[in-house]
């Protein structure tokens, strides 16, 4: 049982929590698309959408509903008992009844529909039932930038300052240095600003302190690509385990991601390597193939119509997935014509389920840019759609992402929701500004985080939010707070309590790898191929071997990691696991062999081609090294030693017979057909692998468990580009009883007391600090001191760190 002061403390605190973020969710609401918008169409249409305003009532925005008409209002939001709506649609008066002529509401509709008024009328952002007018520009734009007041620079500060004053609305005040500091590295590297760093990132009297620490937290490349792998796994459906993992119907992207997050790697190169996939970004295009039947809005084809609009370019092709939109103005023949694209065979146009009796032809959404020509092969209309997406006319490729970038980091989007961007923008220049800027520098994302986070805007106080605005009346008033992710929350615990595990399940190999570190590391591996390259002879064009060696360890190593390259293609597997392939002899393959070896035998299998259309050179090379708990790194490396045969393995590297005709390989002596180069950089990344320094391992690296699933992490069966911001009461069950978290506190209580002592006085303040960023006040101290007395113990420390785990000021980003 927790504390008395602990509980006296969290039942106001946890309280609060459920005040300040949002209202617990307790309805769920109708698809508002598929369901809502149907039943107002075919029952309220005539009478009340578009020009029609019978009565003065008027059901083209959610505002014009609530506004009523000439007889008040007909619905009141989390009320269907007291609307007024609910009751015309159900009485059997034919005086009063609605609709008053026609087929009458179902049960099942009128159910919908109270659901809905109860859920509190929600309704898509932009929405309206009348025609709208506004069409989003495609090309990009300029704009030309206002003069800037009392030195704000940032061009940000510059059109914000401008749009404050033409309101006559006060500009946010600033923010201390530590909220300042907190909000920064939560936002950018999703980890809690360590206080010794803070400490001595405050006493630097120089000025533009605030901008060095934003440029110290993006240029730590690690951190920076394990905190936004999330965002991206979320935005491009990308996970260690779920739906279609085991059957093989989804691959993963994780390694090709998380290195294009460690090399930033330009946001148009990016999305082009998605678009005209290889082996490893294939997976995104791919998306999920389902078991058995499925409709025909969930094949993959028009998966990937669906995934390729909502990621890149924000819009929603869902709904025009099954019929023309009701929600804008996408058709069923666009998004068919995009899914044929991808399509390796004809593609039949299905509405509502049932074939139309037409097929789809391969067509991009903006012909005005360029088209796809239905005619050529599959993977050049692959190409011709990247070319397409990344064009420097297509303007709303670059304005989806960096609108993106600014929910991330100001908690509402200058479109908004996010993959809305059909609707108008409240700023329209800062959007164009953001996004041509994005471009002009190359795609660069970080450019982009910097920029926003270096502006006043950023660093203002957080805006306080009226319950009740409507969505279409946002103005920008101050950043929004937002909810720490699942991710963010976990990494905290752990970083708090040191109790981060040391394995990780996402297939990477964790850190940027540094040509400097391969200085005094001697390989001892060698370049092997089959007899066939004997005494200088040249391997046949075409010719697959299969390579071997057991390996047998003492125990689990601590860090293992391998480097393999070969001449021409190649696939690792490890104790029955793929974990590597490619066919470019000159890219170094770095694999993380941390989750794979294990004490006992295990076993390496490489299966490798010599392409070409004649006898040319082959070879292959591989170096793993671990280590232990203590003592040297070992190795295992390609030498004569290993086996070799011409029977290839099955999908897990494993022999359904085993062979017969194993032998030794034969060691090129002087491979001088492979560059010193690539020996260079095959000691690089094996130093890195395993020599270099590890930091703590992060959620966004680990399959889900029920915490992070409760704390909001989705399942990406789906795209999910806005996670919720509301807590709801499992939530809030889970984050009192979760025999996980509760498990973490107390391993953390013991790590926290041998590393800070046990003395109260000096131990309360440390993890104010650490957790919250600032000193305990006076109350708070004179609480949690007399509470745990001179000396701290255990069961007081984990009582203590779950109480302030609780806090809205710990769980919000602000």
């Amino acid at each position: 049982m927790r504390n008395c002061f602990v509980l006296s403390m969290t039942a106001a605190c946890f309280s609060g929590f459920l005040i300040a973020v949002a209202p617990v969710v307790a309805i769920a609401a109708p698809d508002f698309a598929h369901e809502v918008v149907p039943i107002l169409k075919t029952h309220c249409g005539k009478c009340h959408l578009g020009e029609q305003e019978k009565g003065g009532l008027s059901f083209n925005t959610r505002a014009t509903l609530l506004a009523g008409g000439e007889g008040g209002k007909v619905v009141e939001p989390g009320k269907s008992a007291a609307s007024k709506l609910i009751a015309l649609v159900k009485t059997r008066d034919p005086d009063v009844q609605m609709p008053p002529q026609g087929d009458r509401l179902s049960e099942k509709q009128v159910r919908v529909l109270q659901e809905w008024i109860d859920a509190g009328l929600p309704w898509e952002a932009g929405f309206s039932f009348a025609k709208s007018a506004y069409e989003p520009p495609l090309k990009p734009r300029r704009p030309e930038l206002p003069p800037a007041q009392d030195g704000r620079t940032n061009p940000i500060d510059r059109i914000l300052d401008a749009d404050l004053a033409k309101h006559q609305q006060p500009r946010p005040a600033p923010i201390d240095d530590a909220t300042f500091a907190r909000r920064s590295s939560l936002d950018l590297i999703g980890l809690l600003p360590e206080p010794l760093t803070m400490a001595k990132a405050f006493d630097d009297s120089r000025p533009e302190w605030r901008t060095r620490w934003i440029d110290s937290l993006l240029d730590d490349d690690t951190a920076y690509a394990e905190h936004w792998l999330t965002f991206w796994n979320d935005l491009l459906r990308n996970d260690y385990g779920g739906t279609g993992f085991i059957t093989g119907g989804r691959k993963q992207i994780s390694k090709w991601l998380y290195r294009a997050l460690i090399d930033n790697r330009p946001y148009d190169q990016f999305a082009r390597e998605l678009l005209a996939p290889n082996a490893d970004t294939a997976g995104f295009v791919d998306g999920i193939k389902w078991r058995g039947n499925v409709s025909a809005g969930q094949t993959v084809e028009i998966q990937f119509a669906q995934s390729v609009g909502q990621a890149f370019l924000g819009i929603n092709l869902k709904c025009a997935s099954c019929h023309d939109s009701f929600v804008d103005r996408w058709t069923l023949d666009e998004a068919y014509g995009l899914a044929a694209i991808y399509s390796s065979t004809p593609l039949e146009i299905h509405r509502c389920d049932k074939p139309v009796g037409r097929q789809a032809t391969a067509k991009w959404l903006f012909p005005e840019i360029g088209d796809i020509n239905p005619k050529a092969p599959q993977p050049e209309r692959m190409q011709q759609l990247a070319a397409l997406m990344t064009h420097p006319d297509n303007g709303r490729f670059s304005r989806t992402l960096v609108n993106r970038l600014w929910h991330r980091l100001m908690g509402h989007g200058i479109v908004h929701p996010l993959d809305a961007m059909q609707t108008p923008p409240w700023s329209a220049d800062l959007l164009d500004f953001l996004a041509s800027d994005f471009t002009e520098h190359g795609y660069n994302i970080k450019h982009t985080l910097r920029l926003i986070a270096t502006s006043h805007a950023y660093q203002s106080q957080a805006e306080i939010i009226q319950p009740d605005e409507a969505p279409s009346e946002y103005h920008f008033a101050g950043p929004r707070a937002k909810r720490l992710t699942a991710e963010q929350f976990v990494d905290a615990v752990w970083q708090l309590t040191e109790t981060a595990p040391k394995k990780f399940d996402a297939v990477v190999q964790r850190g940027k790898v540094e040509p400097a570190s391969a200085d005094g590391i001697a390989l001892q591996g060698k370049w092997i191929w089959s007899n066939s390259a004997a005494n200088g002879g040249v391997p046949a064009a075409g010719e697959t071997i299969s390579v071997r060696k057991t390996v047998n360890l003492k125990e689990n190593p601590v860090r293992a990691g391998a480097v393999i390259t070969a001449d021409n293609a190649f696939t690792l597997y490890v104790n029955g696991q793929k974990l590597a392939n490619s066919d470019n002899w000159e890219q170094v393959e770095s694999v993380a062999l941390d989750n794979v070896l294990k004490k006992g035998d295990n076993v390496f299998v490489i299966v490798a081609k010599n392409a070409g259309s004649s006898p040319n050179p082959a070879s292959i090379f591989l170096e793993a090294r671990w280590k232990f708990a203590e003592g040297e790194p070992q190795t295992v490396a390609t030498d004569a030693t290993w086996e070799w045969t011409k029977s290839q393995p099955d999908a897990r590297g494993k022999f359904k017979q085993e062979p017969t005709d194993w032998a030794s390989p034969v060691v090129i002596a002087s491979p001088n057909v492979w560059s010193q180069r690539l020996d260079s950089d095959l000691a690089a990344n094996l130093a890195h692998g395993v020599h270099g320094p590890q930091p703590m391992v992060r959620a966004a690296l680990l399959k889900s468990d029920f915490l992070q699933r409760t704390l909001g992490r989705p399942n990406r069966d789906q795209i999910v580009s806005m996670r919720p911001n509301e807590l709801s009461m499992l939530e809030a069950l889970d984050l009192n009883n979760s025999p996980s978290l509760a498990e973490l506190l107390q391993r953390g209580a013991v790590n926290i007391l041998r590393e800070h002592g046990t003395a109260s006085a000096t131990l309360v303040p440390w993890l104010y600090q650490a957790a919250l960023s600032r000193s305990p006040t006076v109350e708070e101290l004179t609480v949690t001191q007399t509470t745990l007395g001179p000396v701290a113990s255990e069961a007081g420390v984990a009582d203590l760190l779950w109480t302030l785990l609780m806090l809205p000021e710990f769980q919000l980003v602000r």
